[in-house]
C-alpha cells in the first residue's frame, strides 16, 4: 500500500464548515453512538465532508476532530488509512475509478486506463487542464461478472469498452453526466446473460401465489374426477383380490435389515390395492413387557428389572465375584463371615477392630478380599424406575459411559438423585465403584446440584468452566 499524504499547503483551504444540511446529518450520525463513543462517527463525517467539498482537506479533518473531541493525529490516522478518502483535489465533474483487479484486467481494464491517460491526465490523482476530470486505479469494485467496470462518485458503469467509456467521459466533461444510465452498458439486465435468462424463467416455482393457484386447480380437478373413480373402484378391487399378490418393494422384509434391503426402494413400480398389500405384509412383533424391562446383560451380567418395586432379596442370577463363588450367602453366609473375621489372624497383619476388616473378609459387607459393599447394604442409595427423560450423567466430571451404565444398573438416572446422596451413601457408591475417595475429591454432589438447578449454564456459573 502506497504512502498517503495530505495535499500540499498551497492547495489547502483556510477553513471548513458543514453546510446546513450536512451539519444536521453530522449531528444525526453522532447521536447514533452511545455516550463516550462519539468518536466512532469520524468515518461517516469524513465522507460527508468529501461529498460536500469533493475531497478531504486538512481543515475538514481538524474541524471534525474538534467536533468529536479527539486529537488531530487520530483524525489524520483515519483519513490517511482508508483509500475511500481523496486527500487531493479531484475533478469537479467526475472522478473516475477504474477497477484493475484480475477479472477486470482479463476483460480489458488496461485499455480503459490507457483511455483515461489520453483523455484526462497521464498520471493518477491529477486533474485535466480544466480541472473537471480526474482518475485513479482501484481494487475490486464488486461486479466481477460484469467486468470491466468503473465507478464515478457512487455510480458504477459496467460491461465497458474503450469506445463506450470515451462517450461517458465526454458527457461528464460537458456537464451531462446525469443523462448516463448507470449499470451494464451493453444492454443486458443487471448480471443476467446477454442472451436472456437460461434458468428460473417461470415464477411459479418461487412465488407462493402461483403455487397456491396451481394447488387449487389440481384439487378442483381431483374432485371432478372422484365420481368416476368411485364407480371403477369395486371392479378393480375384485380383480386385485382374485389374482396373486403383486410384488411390492414398499413392504417390510421378514429377515433383511432395513439398511441393506433393496425391498425398501421407493417408489415401487408395482401398485396393489391397500387391502391386498396389508394382508400380505408382515405384522410387527408382539410387544413383550418382560423383554423390554431387561437391562443389557453386559452392564452387571445380571438380569435386573428397570421398573417396579425394589426387591430386597438377592435374585438367584445375581453376579457373584469369582473369589466368592462356592460360599454361602444370606444368614448362613453372614454367620460364616463373622466367624472368619473373629477368628485369630494367621498372618502378622492385625485385624482392624473398628471396621472388622481382615485380609480375608469384611464382616459388614460379606464380600471377601475386594471389600466391595453389598447390594443389600442399608447405605445403598435409593433407586428409581427408569424415567422417560434420563439425565446425561456423563456431564459430571469423573463419570464416563461405563460408569454411567453402572449407575443406571443401580437405578441412578437423574442429577437430583446424585445431589441428594448423604455421606454414607457416597461412601457406599465410592466403594462399589472402587474409587477410593474419588467422589468426594471431584465433588459429584455439588456438580449434580448445579446441573439439576440450571443445566450447563448453572454449571458454568458455579465452576467457571463447561462440564468435561
Amino acid at each position: 500500500m502506497s504512502v498517503r499524504r495530505l495535499a500540499e499547503a498551497s492547495l489547502q483551504p483556510v477553513s471548513f464548515a458543514f453546510n446546513r444540511a450536512n451539519a444536521a446529518a453530522a449531528k444525526q450520525w453522532i447521536n447514533k453512538y452511545p455516550k463516550g463513543r462519539e468518536q466512532s462517527a469520524i468515518i461517516p463525517l469524513l465522507m460527508l465532508a468529501q461529498e460536500q467539498e469533493g475531497w478531504v482537506t486538512k481543515a475538514a479533518i481538524e474541524t471534525i476532530s474538534d467536533m468529536l473531541g479527539m486529537p488531530y493525529i487520530r483524525g489524520l490516522e483515519v483519513a490517511t488509512f482508508y483509500t475511500q478518502y481523496q486527500l487531493n483535489p479531484v475533478g469537479t465533474r467526475a472522478h473516475i475509478q477504474v477497477c484493475g483487479t484480475t477479472p477486470c484486467m482479463l476483460r480489458g481494464s488496461e485499455a480503459l486506463m490507457d483511455l483515461c491517460r489520453s483523455k484526462i491526465h497521464h498520471d493518477q490523482f491529477h486533474t485535466n487542464d480544466k480541472g473537471t476530470l480526474s482518475w485513479e486505479e482501484v481494487e475490486c469494485l464488486g461486479a466481477c461478472v460484469n467486468a470491466p467496470m468503473v465507478m464515478i462518485f457512487k455510480d458504477t458503469f459496467e460491461d465497458l469498452t474503450p469506445e463506450r467509456l470515451a462517450e461517458i467521459i465526454d458527457l461528464y466533461d460537458a456537464g451531462k453526466g446525469a443523462s448516463v444510465t448507470p449499470g451494464p452498458q451493453n444492454g443486458r439486465i443487471t448480471s443476467e446473460p446477454i442472451t436472456g435468462l437460461t434458468t428460473l424463467k417461470s415464477e411459479k416455482a418461487i412465488l407462493k401465489t402461483t403455487r397456491d393457484k396451481d394447488a387449487k386447480a389440481a384439487a378442483k380437478a381431483a374432485r371432478e374426477a372422484a365420481p368416476a373413480a368411485i364407480v371403477a373402484a369395486p371392479a378393480a378391487l375384485a380383480q386385485a383380490s382374485a389374482g396373486p399378490v403383486a410384488p411390492s418393494k414398499a413392504s417390510k422384509p421378514k429377515t433383511d435389515a432395513p439398511e441393506t434391503s433393496p425391498a425398501l426402494e421407493t417408489p415401487s413400480p408395482a401398485k396393489v390395492a391397500p387391502d391386498t398389500e396389508k394382508a400380505a405384509s408382515v405384522r410387527a412383533p408382539r410387544h413383550s413387557a418382560a423383554n423390554a424391562n431387561k437391562a443389557a446383560p453386559e452392564v452387571e451380567k445380571v438380569l435386573k428389572q428397570r421398573s417396579g418395586p425394589i426387591v430386597k432379596a438377592e435374585p438367584a442370577a445375581a453376579f457373584k465375584a469369582p473369589e466368592a463363588k462356592g460360599t454361602q450367602l444370606g444368614a448362613a453366609g453372614k454367620t460364616a463371615a463373622a466367624k472368619t473375621t473373629n477368628a485369630k489372624p494367621t498372618s502378622a497383619k492385625p485385624t482392624n477392630a473398628k471396621t472388622g476388616n481382615a485380609k480375608t473378609g469384611n464382616a459388614k459387607t460379606g464380600n471377601a478380599k475386594t471389600g466391595k459393599p453389598s447390594l443389600e447394604d442399608k447405605n445403598r442409595p435409593a433407586s428409581i424406575a427408569r424415567p422417560a427423560l434420563v439425565d446425561d450423567l456423563k456431564l459430571i466430571s469423573g463419570v464416563d459411559p461405563k460408569i454411567e451404565g453402572i449407575l443406571h444398573s443401580l437405578g441412578i438416572f437423574t442429577y437430583a438423585q446424585v445431589a441428594s446422596w448423604k455421606k454414607a451413601e457416597r461412601e457406599w457408591v465410592d466403594g462399589y465403584l472402587s474409587f477410593h475417595g474419588r467422589i468426594e475429591r471431584e465433588d459429584w454432589v455439588k456438580q449434580a446440584k448445579a446441573l439439576a438447578k440450571g443445566g450447563v449454564a448453572e454449571y458454568i456459573r458455579v465452576f467457571g468452566k463447561k462440564p468435561v
